[in-house]
């Protein structure tokens, strides 16, 4: 019975492919049900016998509770963007000067589809884990619901005969726009709110909690790339697609092979010019470095590679009036002037706000209030001003500048020399209160474990919290009376809010929300100065004259320490409780030393590697020079090997920067 069994599983698997992945279905939907009720009654006689590649498999597990994080083996790297055939042909040029090729680079182009992100992670041909893009290093588990969509192979084809090992595969899930209408007609019906645009309704599908939901949305998938693998061999991203396609996945059909920059913008207007024909939303191409080794010496950038690039189409526009302009205050105090116009649909989306970045951009092209404008959204997501009517001016349109003064606060207003926006510097703004406060609260700031954004919503609006000194003067008897706040909920709170008082220096500066003041610069600060006494004291010159510290942050370190309110919320802080001691000096076995990583390194992250560089009293640079010390090789490793070699600077593998760090 279990031959008859796995004869069905590779017949029904066989068919789905030819239906789902290749478009070309050899049985009727008859003949394919009855075969599936055959497997679905031996299955439920004989349970046992169930293979975990069987189609009847896709929707099970139950209902999940969460996500679970899951890390990648490779990050999952953004693109960088080019918006017109300047800026590709600057991409094409850097490319070929940095393989110091004179002759035409070979590309893949693929259309840019606009969906979700995910990676499916197969161990010796069978689909174990998959999971969304999230941050690039770390996703969310969606294996359950990714196993419900029919063109995704729960088990790959042998190509001459073998599985790999270990398969990492890159897609973008999507949904199809006429299903994409279909379901929001089918909400609207419900009573249930409908999805603003395709990319969107797929997201929200492959997020259900119940795997029933997502298996009951037509979602779909494109393949277009590898990330870690092993017992299988790749010569070029060409290669990966027709391998890929031999294992079962689904590639695009539209993805070519160019040479050179001409055929590369040919088809972007190809594509652009087939955008509305096509059954699912692009909004540009994918232009790849077609050869993997070449890949490996362009290498990779903090978050994107060198090899590939984005080429977006031009946005889609509409026309609509402006009605007001009003300021909004940030969490770093910035006022960004939005202006509120007559909703109008743009792409599928009702837009009826679009930001106006700052007074400078608002003079530039004289945006005034009444004015008729041209909008677009900037790559298909974010509103846009690109344009006003002039012909459209009837005399009554209304000029509009910042306010000096900020109008949740009524503070005066500063504007930094060389900067473009105008900024409230009070630490006790209202409307920044709850931004520095989640800031502040943090797991790189002052981890307060238990003070999420709900409570702190509710503590601000109920007044208990005007600043961040406030949250160490809270009382039991206060918290309790918020919702789901019960006796040992405060209790665990206070107890995370008196541990945090022990925090060092560097991370209370860093907790401030000091513009320009990241993690590393706190440090960097706290190892001049030593105390934030000696720190509120110093001028322009003093900061500026430490290594890493330009007239910016110099300037913005200068503004906080003059504000009388921010001194005020500091000694509070102190009367709180909050030790603001310098961290405790470690063996500097790096001291003066300076470290380049690059590569993808297994058992740290870069952030991690980099802080632990510099708490061993090393700098960590981006890139290298005759003054680097070492350079630390992660896998793939790319150009930055290479000019190490060329500069004769030490090589470490990540082996032997652990053992020279005391992690080994």
């Amino acid at each position: 019975m279990s031959d008859r069994m796995k004869t069905l599983v590779e017949t029904l698997n066989y068919h789905n492919r030819r239906y789902y992945v290749l478009d070309d279905p050899e049985i009727s939907d008859a003949d394919y049900d009855r075969l599936m009720r055959e497997l679905l009654a031996l299955e439920r006689k004989y349970p046992e016998l169930i293979l975990p590649e069987s189609p009847t498999q896709r929707v099970g597990g139950g209902r999940a509770d969460l996500f679970e994080p899951v890390t990648h083996a490779l990050p999952m790297l953004s693109l960088d963007n080019s918006l017109n055939e300047e800026e590709i042909a600057e991409f094409d040029e850097r490319t070929r000067r940095t393989l110091g090729d004179g002759h035409d680079i070979e590309y893949v182009c693929e259309p840019k589809l606009d969906g979700l992100a995910v990676e499916l992670v197969y161990e010796n041909g069978f689909l174990t884990i998959a999971s969304t893009r999230g941050d690039g290093a770390v996703g969310e588990n969606v294996t359950q619901n990714i196993r419900t969509i029919k063109s995704i192979p729960l088990k790959l084809a042998a190509v001459d005969g073998q599985t790999p090992q270990r398969l990492d595969v890159r897609a973008e899930v999507i949904l199809g726009i006429l299903e994409f209408t279909e379901l929001n007609r089918q909400r609207e019906d419900g009573g249930e709110a409908t999805f603003a645009n395709p990319r969107n309704a797929a997201a929200g599908s492959l997020r259900q909690l119940d795997p029933t939901i997502t298996a009951s949305r037509p979602l779909d998938i494109y393949c277009y790339g590898v990330g870690h693998y092993a017992g299988i061999t790749f010569t070029s991203q060409w290669h990966v697609l027709q391998i890929f396609k031999q294992l079962g996945l689904k590639t695009n059909p539209l993805i070519q092979k160019v040479v050179g920059i001409e055929q590369v913008k040919k088809y972007h207007q190809q594509m652009m010019e087939r955008r509305t024909t096509l059954p699912y939303d692009i909004d540009g191409i994918v232009v790849k470095v077609n050869d993997l080794q070449r890949q490996r010496l362009l290498g990779i950038k903090a978050k994107s590679p060198r090899w590939a690039i984005a080429y977006k189409f031009p946005p889609r526009q509409e026309i609509t009036r402006i009605t007001d302009i009003i300021a909004q205050v940030g969490r770093t105090g910035v006022l960004t002037p939005v202006a509120i116009m007559s909703p109008v649909n743009v792409g599928g989306v009702e837009v009826s706000r679009a930001t106006l970045h700052n007074q400078d951009e608002i003079d530039r092209k004289d945006i005034r209030i009444g004015d008729w404008v041209v909008i677009e959204r900037a790559g298909d997501v974010i509103p846009k001003v690109v344009k006003v009517i002039d012909s459209r001016r009837t005399g009554q349109e209304a000029k509009y500048s910042l306010p000096r003064t900020c109008p949740a606060c009524g503070s005066q207003t500063i504007r930094i020399e060389g900067e473009a926006a105008q900024r409230c510097i009070n630490l006790s703004c209202p409307a920044q209160t709850k931004e520095r406060i989640y800031h502040f609260a943090s797991k790189g700031a002052m981890d307060i474990d238990g003070l999420g954004s709900k409570l702190v919503d509710q503590l601000v609006e109920k007044g208990y919290i005007k600043d961040v000194a406030d949250i160490y003067f809270l009382k039991k008897a206060t918290l309790v009376n918020l919702q789901r706040m019960a006796d040992k909920s405060a209790e665990n709170l206070l107890n995370a809010i008196h541990e945090s008082k022990s925090r060092s220096l560097d991370r209370v500066l860093f907790a401030l929300g000091i513009r320009f003041v990241g993690e590393h610069v706190a440090k960097v600060l706290v190892r001049a100065f030593k105390s934030i006494d000696r720190l509120a004291t110093a001028s322009r010159e003093e900061l500026m004259a430490i290594h890493e510290i330009g007239p910016q942050v110099a300037q913005s370190v200068v503004d906080f320490f003059a504000a009388e309110h921010n001194l005020k919320v500091i000694e509070r802080l102190r009367q709180g409780g909050v030790e603001m001691r310098p961290p405790q000096e470690s063996a500097k076995i790096l001291a003066g030393k300076t470290l380049v990583f690059t590569g993808a390194l297994r058992t740290l992250t870069r952030q991690q590697a980099r802080t632990l560089t510099e708490e061993l009293g090393g700098r960590a640079a981006s890139s290298v020079s005759k003054n680097t010390d070492f350079v630390v090789l992660g896998e793939d490793a790319g150009a930055k090997a290479a000019k190490a070699r060329e500069l004769g600077v030490p090589l470490l593998s990540e082996e032997e920067f652990r053992k020279m760090a005391g992690l080994n």
